[in-house]
């Protein structure tokens, strides 16, 4: 990000330290140097050397994008190298996620990016998006818009006013992880959206109430019937490149028999369509 090329080293790694809210003291102890040399590197009375600049940032837990922002702030070359998806370089990550999506059918499950950008999909959810306003699901889809917009799924899931504070509480989280204006500018806008588009919570309980007190799940009224979801998400363990560190998987589970069920009839009615691929 070009952001914050400009700036000096010392201003991003304060801005960092305050983000994860830790004192000079703090942060001197865990990178072992002194809180005076750690003042002189922010203030700029002192130029860190490459491998300062990454252990401060491992420690801080910057992101990889932001890291190599740091580097160039601080006179070094990038540390993390940055392909496209469809690049050689990432085609055994590509092929990994594929796979993935594949292996989780008949269950609903896509890949999205550090913007919530839809990057591919297994077959199961273009048929849970029949309700969609054509608009938004012209590439680029923004998975998060696709769920909130009042022409999107916000008027197909009954319980609404949960699902929407559990997507902006994760959202939030993620802006004050990367500290990035594109993801902040995105919590706002959909911050913004009606509040009450759906059926309340009430109208339609959870099926399970056991699971209501441990998760949130996805009350989606489909025209094939009512689904009810829980999400997870898996990411890459290890990342060195910056476009795998950014990309997660989302992957749903049925959270009642009767989901189960429809979701497995559903697969066999789509079969032979292809994935979804932005």
């Amino acid at each position: 990000m070009s952001r914050g090329i400009t700036r000096p080293i010392g201003d991003l790694l304060r801005e960092w330290r305050e983000r994860r809210r830790l004192s000079q003291l703090a942060l001197a102890l865990d990178v072992d140097v002194s809180t005076r040399h750690l003042s002189f590197l922010e203030t700029g009375r002192a130029r860190p050397s490459r491998e300062m600049v990454l252990r401060l940032t491992e420690r801080l837990e910057v992101p990889l994008r932001e890291r190599n922002v740091m580097l160039l702030a601080a006179g070094f070359a990038p540390a993390y190298p940055e392909h496209d998806l469809d690049d050689p370089a990432l085609e055994v990550a590509r092929a990994a996620i594929e796979r993935v999506l594949a292996g989780h059918e008949p269950f609903p499950a896509l890949a999205i990016d550090r913007y919530w950008t839809l990057v591919t999909a297994n077959r199961v959810v273009p048929a849970l998006l029949s309700g969609v306003a054509p608009e938004l699901l012209e590439p680029p889809i923004n998975v998060l818009r696709l769920s909130l917009h009042p022409d999107g799924l916000a008027g197909q899931i009954a319980n609404l006013r949960e699902w929407r504070a559990h997507l902006l509480a994760r959202l939030a989280c993620q802006v004050d992880l990367t500290g990035d204006p594109r993801l902040s500018n995105l919590l706002q806008e959909l911050s913004a959206y009606p509040r009450d588009q759906g059926m309340r919570a009430s109208d339609q309980p959870v099926s399970d109430q056991s699971l209501a007190s441990v998760a949130i799940p996805l009350l989606l009224n489909t025209e094939h019937g009512t689904l009810s979801l829980i999400s997870t998400t898996m990411v890459f363990g290890t990342p060195i490149d910056v476009t795998l560190s950014e990309l997660a998987i989302e992957a749903f589970f049925p959270a009642d028999a009767a989901t189960a069920d429809l979701l497995q009839r559903l697969v066999l009615e789509t079969a032979g369509h292809p994935h979804v691929d932005q």
